[in-house]
């Protein structure tokens, strides 16, 4: 499928590691094929107490006396699927397509998040004719849902004092700062009673949404799931007096929710008006996300029950409008932005999902993204208050903290200067409001000197991520040419 592609060695690698599961906290099939790869290419490989591993590999003939420079990407990728696909992120390969300048995935996400970077990583370590000083490849675990690869990094694993993270996803930009993260989840115990008399059953669905990265993509105006749900049923509980079986959406907390559903009763005396209020609903939401969100589908359908089946249960109803009253007050979106770099979202908050959890409680988690610290638990404690108002269980997702940005980076004007010698233009130097690992390098290695570059990935963390493949080329020549000029 990519055997015709350039550089050739970036995408055979990609191909292959394709092929292994690596979802977030299932990371042992890509340690191991990174630790065997190791030995296969007679390269010294270490892996530390967590699942990172470590390659290093000696400078190229005459570049012995160059500074040791640490490439580095995760190992993990989100795990997020169309509702049709019967993919198993645990076991399955991923099924990759071309189409046109772009690979993508058969209904799941593709893992170019952060799959490319180790990919450069890996055809760098093999290539042969390739001039660079000594370098080091680090691979972390457990990006995706906490960093904790990262937090757990020891000091002295590695040697270099110049650090290229490849997990950025926008070509021609280089990337000198990071938001920090934290979440706050809150749990609902509902109780549960037998479903009103002449009480009609519907299923209650919405689809279709783009969704994406939390970070990368929170500024795009793109519709949430949790919350266009949320708005129907609790306009329909206001007026229909409506009771709810179950409601769930999202899936992850760093991705935008993309799917919700609910089973919902009410009486039958109510149900034309029910079919009204969605009527109008669904006309709301095609014209406020007509541009970000065009195949945005939401369906609401009788559920016909069986002469015998066991009688419906609902939640009771103090508890389902606590929990309702809840999720429709609960923030979600950019807070601020920037004043210090124009069009750079300083701090948001992500309505991320609602589960069930093994204790039956009703599981709702949230997401918050700052580049100041004060910020992003000032919105934290402003999600706190909400749960604590509604009486839920509340706990601390562990958080990171940012990466600030240092204009005066020695390798950000060697990588500068190689992408104009190259490609005849100026890079573009941001911060990015997503996370990355290099906040918490800092804590361990202070006097890390780093950047952060990658190809153009497109909807990350949803089954629409997309790799441009031009842009790949000359990520691998940047890559290429800093490492000949460090």
């Amino acid at each position: 499928m990519l055997k015709n592609l350039d550089p050739a060695g970036v995408f055979h690698y990609f191909g292959e590691i394709s092929c292994i599961p690596r979802p977030s906290k299932h990371e042992e099939k890509i340690i191991a094929y990174l630790m065997d790869f190791a030995a296969q290419q007679g390269l010294e490989a270490k892996c530390d107490k967590v699942g990172n591993v470590l390659i290093r590999k000696p400078a190229s003939p005459k570049m012995e006396d160059r500074p040791t420079v640490v490439l580095q990407s995760h190992m993990d990728m989100v795990g997020e699927k169309n509702s049709r696909s019967t993919h198993r992120f645990d076991t399955d390969p991923i099924a990759l397509y071309v189409e046109g300048e772009w690979i993508k995935a058969m209904d799941t996400t593709l893992g170019a998040d952060c799959g490319i970077g180790i990919a450069a990583q890996l055809a760098l370590l093999a290539g042969k004719e390739l001039t660079h000083g000594p370098i080091e490849c680090l691979f972390t675990v457990d990006e995706e849902t906490g960093l904790t690869g990262a937090d757990a990094l020891e000091p002295g694993f590695l040697q270099g004092k110049i650090l290229l993270n490849l997990d950025s996803e926008d070509e021609g930009e280089l990337f000198i700062g990071c938001a920090g993260g934290t979440g706050v989840v809150g749990a609902f115990d509902i109780e549960e009673e037998l479903v009103p008399q002449n009480h009609r059953v519907y299923h209650y669905t919405v689809g279709g949404l783009t969704g994406g990265h939390s970070g990368d993509d929170i500024h795009r105006g793109r519709a949430n799931a949790v919350k266009v749900a949320t708005r129907f049923l609790w306009q329909a509980q206001q007026h229909c007096q409506i009771r709810l079986h179950s409601f769930t959406g999202g899936h992850l907390r760093n991705a935008i929710a993309r799917e919700a559903s609910a089973i919902l009763t009410v009486n039958t005396t109510q149900a034309t008006s029910l079919t009204q209020l969605f009527e109008q609903h669904v006309k709301d939401i095609k014209g406020e996300y007509a541009k970000t969100d065009p195949h945005i589908v939401q369906t609401l359908q009788p559920v016909a029950r069986k002469a015998g089946e066991a009688p419906l249960t609902v939640w009771e109803k103090t508890g389902q409008q606590r929990l309702l009253h809840t999720l429709y007050a609960c923030p979600h979106g950019v807070m601020a932005m920037s004043s210090a770099m124009k069009g750079l979202v300083e701090t948001s908050t992500n309505l991320s999902a609602v589960k069930v959890n093994d204790d039956a409680q009703i599981v709702v988690e949230t997401s918050q993204r700052s580049a100041l610290e004060s910020a992003k638990f000032n919105v934290a404690r402003m999600v706190d208050a909400l749960f604590q108002l509604a009486g839920a269980d509340i706990e601390h997702v562990d958080g990171y903290p940012g990466w600030e940005p240092n204009l005066d980076s020695p390798v950000l004007e060697i990588a500068k200067a190689s992408y104009k010698r190259l490609f005849r233009v100026e890079p573009k130097v941001k911060a990015i409001h997503a996370g990355l690992e290099c906040g918490l390098f800092l804590k361990k290695y202070p006097d890390l000197d780093m950047i952060s570059f990658g190809p153009t990935i497109k909807n990350a963390h949803s089954p629409d991520e997309r790799l441009n493949i031009l842009s790949v080329k000359k990520f691998w020549l940047l890559l290429l040419d800093i490492l000949q000029n460090v």
